[in-house]
């Protein structure tokens, strides 16, 4: 750990596979790092185990920083959705962020909303929200809130806010800032929260969970982000025209741009990000795929094996299950990881080409969409740190491919406690 004596900043990521903790001082440096693994859920354990990695995170925290600590930040996986009673205590399972099943409540968005809205899409959070409504009835909940916005919730003990970026899939007009009328019709909930700015102060944590947690009691909660927007945001990119792919369990692609895209039926929207926008998409494919054949140890001595300036002729939809999202939204979308060659660095290189290969058109559709055009890709989680990946996804986008010097979200999340909206900024010519 690295000494400081000054004020600490925390962010926690909340992914699909594990929670990530780091602190940062008020330089940037990192003082502490810690994270805990989810397992093979079921449904019925995810939220228990989200609260306790909370806990656990904050809690576990060596003393002398939770003394210092002075603001904190969480992302969660957009599109996650909880529903609630005003106590936060969950009345349903979470319905994640690649859950499918509101296909009724996506069409009846659609023909509702105005043409092309994130929140059409089967799996945005406003879909959830009018799923569990049905399931629920009128009285089954009372909170309908993203997994960022509830965490933070635990924390402070007061929910009513969120950020801009959660606030995305559940049908925030991104020209206003606010709900349209169409989403307060639809959601008929007793609570719409208020959407503010990432990084915007919400509250200090309460203080029963300050004294249960031993946290400095006037450390203050910021309105957070979705996991992948923090992953670019710890890659410090501020020109437009530089992205940020994320390889994680899912392919995640954003793109800081001077144009604002969106596309429904190729899963491409933008976010606010101050007077530019973050254009991108997030594929189901990814990481995820990788993992169903090959552990770490496999997946370095197969990549060595790979010569990456030899295209491979193997062409799989390396999807986990049925469903994609970007850069074509087609919920039946069946994978396709045959033929298997018997040599599995072969197959390997079959599959990081084809994944490789989902990325370039991602860019090329943001491009073609009126996006600034691609002129250079960091890289952030697990597929980072393959070299062989990077020189594959290199040759195939055209532009310079290198791993960001900060690849993990929690490290983002840490920055926007420390540094607010300030994030978001245009840098001075």
């Amino acid at each position: 750990m690295r000494a400081m004596d000054g004020p600490c900043f925390l962010g926690i990521d909340f992914g699909t596979s594990g929670a990530r903790a780091c602190v940062i001082d008020a330089d940037g440096e990192i003082v502490h790092t810690d994270q805990r693994d989810f397992g093979n859920l079921s449904e019925y354990e995810r939220a228990g185990i989200w609260r306790e990695a909370l806990w656990d995170l904050v809690a576990t925290l060596p003393a002398a920083i939770r003394a210092r600590l002075s603001d904190i930040a969480l992302d969660g996986t957009s599109g996650t959705v909880l529903a609630c009673d005003e106590e936060l205590s969950p009345r349903h399972p979470p319905l994640l962020y690649n859950d499918d099943r509101a296909v009724e409540e996506a069409a009846l968005i659609a023909r509702t909303a105005e043409p092309g809205h994130p929140a059409a899409a089967v799996t945005s959070g406003l879909a959830k929200v009018l799923w569990l409504k049905k399931r629920l009835g009128l009285t089954g909940a009372r909170l309908y809130v993203s997994q960022a916005d509830w965490l933070s919730g635990l924390l402070t003990g007061r929910v009513g806010m969120t950020d801009y970026h959660n606030a995305l899939k559940l049908g925030l007009d991104l020209d206003e800032l606010a709900w349209p009328a169409w989403v307060d019709y639809l959601a008929d909930v007793d609570y719409l929260p208020v959407p503010i700015a990432p990084g915007a102060r919400l509250a200090t944590v309460s203080r029963p969970r300050a004294r249960y947690l031993g946290v400095y009691p006037g450390c203050m909660v910021h309105a957070g982000t979705t996991d992948s927007i923090a992953a670019f945001l710890a890659a410090g990119v501020r020109g437009s025209g530089e992205a940020v792919t994320s390889l994680g369990s899912t392919l995640v692609l954003k793109l800081l741009s001077d144009s604002r895209v969106e596309s429904t039926a190729h899963g491409v929207y933008s976010h606010w990000f101050g007077d530019r926008w973050l254009a991108g998409g997030a594929s189901n494919a990814g990481g995820a795929v990788l993992r169903q054949f090959f552990d770490d140890g496999q997946l370095a001595a197969l990549s060595a094996r790979i010569d990456p300036a030899v295209e491979s002729p193997l062409d799989y939809v390396p999807l986990p299950k049925p469903g994609e999202r970007f850069p074509l939204s087609d919920p039946a979308l069946a994978p396709r990881l045959a033929p298997r060659p018997a040599d599995d660095a072969e197959f390997l290189h079959g599959l990081l080409e084809s994944l490789a290969r989902i990325e370039a058109r991602g860019y090329a559709l943001l491009a073609k969409l009126g996006a600034t055009p691609l002129r250079r890709v960091q890289t952030a989680g697990g597929g980072a740190q393959n070299p062989a990946w990077t020189r594959i996804r290199g040759r195939l986008l055209g532009v310079p491919v290198s791993r960001a010097a900060h690849t993990e979200a929690a490290y983002g999340a840490a920055r926007l406690a420390r540094d607010g909206g300030r994030l978001f900024e245009t840098p001075a010519a």
